[in-house]
């Protein structure tokens, strides 16, 4: 596998998928420079759902939506990666080079919605990945999501890294009047030159910290969520992410240990030996400490709660640094007004 960085994208190389064992292995004397970059691939889904229902206890949120499968976004520590292999691809370049486009979750999810069997509730969007990646920009899916979202008056919350979330804040100001929006910005470092390796499509720090001042501006409930927090590569930067958010707007606050799942934990540590190789040793040998001695923990419960002394430190400043800017608070997500409109249609 190649370990040069491709410009623009987070991995460098398409790992076997752990469910197909037909795999590209390249000659002794492949030159990867001789490939052209890859470029990015739609394919239609055509899923008959679009609400998952989750059975984790370490998620908020019972039901989901993610228009789209795969990120072109690029983060190399996403945890979402594996998943691409459910569909034959990798969880390498593949997953954020081939993206599945969910055209029809408009009219599917008005159809759930519409059901008397659907018991009103909040449904979080981007659970596994960017709602707001960048062809939402043309095709527009999560926005007419959300215009369902208004009609029903159903309460929706939102994480993103990208500025495109503020091109919809006029309905999720609506919905806010009625405390059924909460946006979490996603904010990893303040470094954009970190930021550029780590997440390469992704808006930039400065630009998300706007992002949340447009949408608090506009009467939008918004946080920010430190994620993923990597032991010896951004934990120290915590404290000065939680004030910047503050300063921009922020309400409240909360974090994500870094979790690298069947290929990502091969993806993520290719990626430091590419990038920082003066920093792999530390930063993998803190993961296995608060992981018990491993890359990753799939166990319910523990999985988004590491032990160990560093989680332990790391949580304790992180709520301490909250209490001090008044991020402790939390964002109210209400089914209370949900309704179920009539055959015409409305604005909101």
């Amino acid at each position: 596998m190649s370990t040069l960085p491709i410009r623009g994208r987070g991995a460098a190389e398409n790992p076997p998928n752990r469910f197909e064992p037909l795999a590209r292995i390249p000659l002794p004397d492949y030159d990867p420079r001789e490939d052209p970059d890859p470029r990015t691939q739609f394919f239609k889904d055509g899923s008959e759902t679009i609400l998952a229902k989750n059975d984790s206890p370490d998620i908020p949120f019972v039901y989901h939506l993610n228009p789209y499968r795969g990120c072109e976004h690029g983060c190399i520590y996403c945890y979402a990666r594996p998943t691409h292999e459910y569909l034959s691809f990798s969880a390498g370049l593949d997953f954020e080079t081939k993206i599945l486009v969910k055209e029809d979750a408009p009219a599917l999810l008005r159809k759930q919605l519409m059901s008397p069997r659907w018991e009103p509730q909040a449904v979080g969007m981007s659970g596994v990945t960017d709602c707001y990646q960048p062809v939402e920009r043309q095709l527009q899916i999560t926005r007419r999501c959300l215009e369902v979202f208004a009609q029903f008056r159903s309460p929706v919350g939102i994480v993103t890294k990208s500025t495109l979330v503020t091109r919809d804040a006029d309905l999720l100001a609506e919905l806010a009047k009625y405390d059924a929006a909460a946006v979490f910005v996603s904010v990893t470092t303040l470094d954009p030159d970190l930021a550029r390796l780590m997440e390469p499509r992704a808006a930039t720090p400065a630009a998300r910290l706007r992002a949340i001042r447009e949408l608090r501006a506009a009467g939008v409930p918004v946080g920010v969520m430190v994620a993923p927090v990597i032991p010896g590569l951004n934990d120290h930067e915590a404290p000065a992410i939680l004030r910047a958010a503050q300063e921009a707007g922020a309400s409240t606050a909360s974090h994500v240990v870094l979790r690298l799942p069947f290929a990502l934990k091969e993806l993520f540590t290719s990626w430091l030996d590419r990038h920082y190789p003066e920093k792999a040793s530390k930063v993998l040998d803190r993961v296995r400490e608060v992981r018990e001695g491993k890359l990753n923990d799939t166990r319910f419960g523990t999985r988004m709660r590491p032990d160990g002394v560093w989680a332990e430190t790391f949580r304790g400043l992180f709520a301490l640094t909250k209490r001090r800017l008044g991020l402790d608070g939390t964002i109210p997500l209400s089914a209370e007004h949900f309704r179920r409109p009539g055959s015409q249609p409305t604005l909101f």
